[in-house]
C-alpha cells in the first residue's frame, strides 16, 4: 500500500516536527470534493506534530489553560443569548481510540459543560424512528462542547457493511447526513468530524494487548474478531462515507492513530484552533457595575 500523503507533509512519518506553522485543521483536513483513500495516508505520521511522546505530554498540559479559557467564554457567550456549540464527532475502527480520545482529551474541559454520547447498536424505539432521531436528541446545548463516541456514520458504515438496510438507504442517507450538517451548521453548531486512522497490524497488537490482560478482558468482543476480517469492506464504507460527507461547512479531519500520544495532541491542537475560530466573548454586564460596586462596600 501507498503510504504518502502524511509523511510527505512532514518530511516523513517520524519527522513531526514539519510545518509546525501551518494550522493543525489545513494538515489534516480532507479537501471536499476528492475521493478519500485510506492507503494513500501513513497511520503512523505525526503531520505538524511535536517531537515526540514527551514532547507531546508538555504541550498537553500547556493546552488545557487555553482550553478551559475558550470553554469558559463558549459558556458565558449562550447566557447573553448566543446559541453556538462544539461538537467532536469521533469515528474510526475498534481499538482506534475513540475512549482514550474521551478519556485524555476531553479531560482537559470542564465536564460541567460538556455533553458525552456513545452511540451503541439501536434500541428497538430507535429504530422505530429516522436514523437521525436519536442523533438530534443528543446534540450539545448553547454554549456547551459536545462528543460522539461514534455517530450517525454508524447508519452508513455498519448498517452497509454488514447489510443491515438496503444499499438503496444507504445512498440516500448521504444525503440526509449533509442536509442535517448543514442544518447544524445554519443554527450554531460548529461540527469537528474526526476519523481516528489505525493500521491492521496496530489493531492486532491493541486486541492481542486486550486478551493479554484479565483486567481488559470486558472490552474485548468476539465480534471485534468478525468486523477485522471484514476490514477491506470496513475501509470501503469509510472511504465512501468521507468523499460523499465532507463538505465545506462539515469536513472531515483524517488523524493518523498508531501512535496514541499523537492522536491525543492533535484532536486537542484541532479542539483549540476550532475554538478560537469561534471567538466566543464574554457577554457585556447588563446591569450597572458602578452601583453594585457601591453598595457593595456601602458600610451596613
Amino acid at each position: 500500500m501507498a503510504k504518502k500523503r502524511h509523511s510527505d507533509r512532514t518530511g516523513g512519518a517520524d519527522q513531526g516536527s514539519g510545518r509546525r506553522g501551518a494550522p493543525l485543521s489545513e494538515l489534516l483536513r480532507l479537501p471536499p470534493g476528492e475521493a478519500v483513500d485510506l492507503s494513500a495516508y501513513d497511520t503512523r505520521a505525526t503531520p505538524g506534530g511535536p517531537k515526540g511522546k514527551g514532547s507531546a505530554k508538555k504541550e498537553m498540559a500547556a493546552l488545557a489553560d487555553p482550553l478551559g479559557r475558550l470553554q469558559e467564554r463558549l459558556y458565558a457567550s449562550s447566557t447573553a443569548g448566543d446559541t453556538r456549540r462544539l461538537l467532536l464527532v469521533l469515528q474510526g475502527m475498534d481499538t482506534s481510540g475513540k475512549d482514550g480520545t474521551v478519556k485524555h482529551v476531553i479531560g482537559l474541559f470542564n465536564p460541567a459543560g460538556c455533553r458525552i454520547r456513545s452511540f451503541k447498536e439501536p434500541t428497538r424505539e430507535e429504530l422505530s424512528h429516522p436514523f437521525l432521531w436519536r442523533v438530534r436528541r443528543a446534540l450539545p446545548r448553547a454554549g456547551e462542547i459536545g462528543i460522539f463516541n461514534r455517530s450517525h456514520y454508524e447508519d452508513v458504515l455498519v448498517a452497509r457493511v454488514r447489510a443491515l438496510v438496503p444499499h438503496r438507504d444507504i445512498r440516500r442517507r448521504y444525503g440526509q447526513i449533509n442536509r442535517f450538517e448543514q442544518s447544524l451548521a445554519d443554527h450554531g453548531v460548529r461540527v469537528l468530524k474526526v476519523f481516528l486512522h489505525i493500521s491492521y497490524e496496530e489493531q492486532r497488537e491493541r486486541l492481542l494487548a486486550r486478551l493479554d490482560n484479565p483486567d481488559k478482558h470486558w472490552k474485548f468482543s468476539e465480534g471485534d474478531l468478525d468486523d477485522r476480517v471484514r476490514w477491506p469492506d470496513f475501509h470501503r464504507a469509510y472511504e465512501t462515507a468521507m468523499t460523499r460527507c465532507a463538505t465545506d461547512a462539515s469536513p472531515w479531519y483524517l488523524v493518523p492513530a498508531d501512535r496514541k500520544w499523537y492522536r491525543n495532541w492533535a484532536i486537542s491542537t484541532l479542539l483549540r484552533e476550532h475554538l478560537d475560530a469561534m471567538d466566543p466573548s464574554y457577554p457585556a454586564a447588563d446591569f450597572d457595575v458602578a452601583a453594585a460596586r457601591e453598595r457593595l462596600l456601602a458600610k451596613d
